[in-house]
């Protein structure tokens, strides 16, 4: 436990990191954000119990907790972090700053932390209960004690999520691009509604320019090769990692599974060099089928579901198309989701 001296001089040193990020990114309007201590966190989470964690990377971890009557999410990052992921927090809490700021109806598939401890090396976040775990947990094929998701759930999720991204990059006069959109990244409320969260790989666009150049950070399997290899964001950049997400919603495997499987080779990196031909044939001719057959099993085969899957496939290949150009933005994309959803029988 750290002592009163440290953590008061913890406190003011992330509280000034944050005000000033604040004050460059946000105006003037205030913004209700409640600090808790180190105490008050620990009792809610019983000493960041192991059985309460929930999710994790390398960055951070995800506990349950109860905190004044009220379910909650705890975010904690690690106290040692590489120099690059240093502002990680920080970005996290400026950009749901943001986005708190903006109306509320439309921020509803977006996870927000409007609290947080200062009191630790590294900022300690505070969310609403996402106590019904990840997209990734509901979409693994390879867990068996994984139930299926729906066909239509996995449409209206995809497209709630389209909507959140797109909202990023046109609510804000500097688009705030995410960087790091996949299933993990995206948790179910206690009203099961899917919130994208983690913006702390965040960047906003400067005003009037259409791209920033930044250090590749992110996973490494759902990064736009252009980003990949020079460093530029663009909103495009987003629309090729949701292309990735969309791909692993359809097929239930990641896009990792997907290209070791395409190329009958265990080694990711001789593909990604051989070019994405052999990738996208391999999606076309057999996803589809192989999905049609399982849903029958299930008794989802209704009509129609081979249109919508061919559709959705051509959709998630199109978002991630080697050249940014021809994909589409992430208001287009909500678009065809909207229509793939509503041709449902």
């Amino acid at each position: 436990m750290l002592g009163k001296v440290e953590r008061e001089k913890l406190f003011v040193e992330n509280g000034s990191i944050l005000l000033e990020k604040l004050i460059a990114s946000c105006s003037s309007r205030s913004i209700p954000i409640r600090s808790f201590s180190i105490e008050e966190l620990l009792k809610a989470t019983n000493n960041y119990d192991p059985f309460l964690r929930f999710h994790e990377n390398g960055s951070y971890q995800w506990y349950k907790g109860s905190l004044e009557g009220r379910l909650i999410s705890v975010k904690k990052y690690r106290n040692i972090l590489y120099a690059e992921e240093r502002d990680f927090p920080f970005t996290d809490m400026v950009i749901c700053a943001k986005i708190i700021r903006s109306d509320y109806e439309r921020r509803i598939t977006l996870a927000t932390s409007p609290h947080k401890c200062l009191e630790t090396p590294s900022p300690v976040l505070v969310y609403e209960s996402a106590e019904n775990g990840t997209l990734s947990d509901r979409i693994n094929a390879s867990n068996p004690q994984t139930r299926p998701m729906p066909w239509k759930s996995k449409l209206k999720v995809a497209r709630e999520i389209a909507h959140a991204i797109a909202y990023l990059h046109t609510a804000f006069s500097r688009p705030i691009i995410h960087r790091d959109i996949k299933p993990g990244n995206i948790f179910f409320d206690q009203r099961d509604i899917p919130k994208l969260s983690d913006f702390s790989m965040s960047i906003p666009i400067p005003e009037g320019e259409f791209e920033v150049k930044d250090d590749v950070v992110g996973t490494i399997s759902i990064i736009c090769p252009r980003y990949l290899a020079k460093g530029i964001v663009t909103e495009k950049s987003d629309v090729y990692s949701f292309g990735s997400l969309f791909l692993e919603v359809v097929t239930g495997k990641t896009v990792r599974e997907l290209y070791e499987t395409a190329s009958a080779r265990s080694c990711l990196q001789k593909l990604l060099y051989n070019g994405f031909t052999n990738f996208e044939d391999y999606i076309r001719t057999n996803i589809v089928k192989k999905i049609v057959e399982s849903a029958i099993q299930a008794g989802e085969g209704e009509a129609g579901l081979e249109q919508q899957l061919q559709a959705s496939q051509e959709l998630a290949l199109i978002c991630r198309d080697e050249n940014p150009e021809f994909r589409l933005t992430m208001i287009d994309v909500t678009k065809e989701l909207r229509w793939i959803e509503r041709s449902i029988p």
